[in-house]
């Protein structure tokens, strides 16, 4: 789960992590007048939506008046945003955040991951704040230094000093950075973080530290332990396929493909859509019904994928453990019925009531291609989608 600068913000402010006075606006007279309260400008106006780059594409101005802060807002609200991670569709701003702006002396890079080689929670540090890391990583990688942290431990003060005197910094901003540092790696384990990136963390012409920026990625797994963390989940900002998933407990990811994938269980999920690229098909969408599913939840998930109007043929996938093919059968017929479906079906069963299954597809009367094997289903879907468009 990914929330919104200003609510990452009001999350770091609570841990002590340092960052600018600043409030959410939904219209430009608000965002005035927030400005006024602010004090003194100039302000700085930023779109909130979950994508990054949006100061390239035009959703971060400076303004040097409380009436140029209602124009700019004005201008913003109601436009669609289009940065690198938004693709062409973009996406539309319905808030602008409005914070006083500071003197920028330098601007440093500091995120917090989960390092899956060490399995250890590892800080990554640049100089080269304000740029994505992915470019400093392909052109400069002697730029970025990490520190992996003990679990039982902790971050160390003397952790975040290594890590201050990696950045450049000296003097009384090394014993800021600690208290950052520190502050940002109480909030990560706290909050349950898959993720917190401070992208840029400035440092001021004060001699000061502030979060200019923030990032946060969540552990959904971890979300029933924060309420009001789930609280601020923006479904404007989510795929609506992927929200109508997690209301029926199905793990479902939209890509861009023409072959929908319904399956069950994660790794079976990515074998899939291996063989399917293996045989030159696209798929559409990873989609995990679970081990415990019902004919309710296939019958949605069918549903959910046939929505997606580039899903050109459907290859259901199931191994029969738990999940019983009988049932993922009956799911799959009913929900095919419902939707009154025009696309080719691929259905490949393996398992428990794997018979008896293949029985209810027979008997449905429906245009159901049954297929032996994972690398016979995935031949017949690309066939049968190519075939359809010829």
């Amino acid at each position: 789960m990914n929330i919104h600068e200003y609510q990452a913000k009001a999350i770091l402010r609570k841990f002590g992590v340092p960052v600018p006075d600043g409030h959410v606006c939904y219209n430009s007279a608000g965002a005035r007048e927030w400005a006024k309260r602010l004090g003194e400008g100039p302000w700085v106006v930023k779109a909130q939506i979950h994508a990054g780059g949006r100061g390239k594409g035009g959703g971060v101005k400076l303004a040097r008046t409380a009436d140029e802060v209602r124009v700019v807002a004005r201008e913003m609200l109601g436009m669609t945003l289009r940065t690198h991670q938004t693709g062409q569709e973009g996406k539309l701003v319905t808030r602008v955040l409005v914070e006083n702006g500071c003197n920028i002396a330098s601007e440093l890079y500091v995120s917090l991951l989960v390092d899956r080689a060490t399995s250890k929670v590892t800080v990554m540090a640049s100089t080269e704040g304000g740029m994505d890391i992915e470019e400093v990583a392909a052109n400069t990688p002697e730029k970025i230094f990490t520190e992996a942290i003990d679990p039982l431990v902790g971050l160390t003060p003397f952790q975040c000093r290594k890590i201050a005197f990696s950045l450049g910094l000296g003097g009384k901003l090394v014993n800021k950075a600690v208290t950052v540092l520190q502050g940002l790696y109480e909030t990560f384990i706290a909050c349950d973080c898959s993720m917190l990136e401070i992208n840029p963390l400035v440092v001021t012409a004060e001699n000061n530290l502030l979060a200019l920026d923030a990032k946060f990625g969540f552990d959904d797994n971890a979300i029933f332990r924060h309420h009001k963390i789930g609280d601020m989940r923006d479904y404007d900002e989510e795929d609506p396929n992927e929200v109508e998933a997690s209301q029926h407990e199905l793990s479902y990811v939209s890509l861009s493909g023409n072959i929908g994938c319904l399956v069950n269980g994660a790794g079976l999920a990515m074998a899939t859509m291996d063989i399917i690229k293996h045989y030159s098909g696209d798929p559409a969408n990873f989609l995990d019904v679970g081990g415990g599913a019902t004919i309710e939840r296939v019958t949605e998930a069918f549903k959910i994928i046939l929505t997606d109007k580039k899903v050109e043929g459907i290859l259901v996938n199931i191994f029969g453990g738990i999940m019983k093919c009988d049932i993922i059968a009956a799911g799959v017929v009913e929900a095919a019925r419902q939707v009154s479906l025009n696309v080719p079906l691929v259905v490949r069963l393996e398992g428990t009531n794997v018979a008896r299954g293949k029985e209810i597809l027979a008997e449905s009367g429906l245009n159901i291609v049954s297929a032996d094997g994972m690398a016979d289903a995935a031949q017949k879907i690309v066939q049968a989608v190519k075939g359809a468009k010829q």
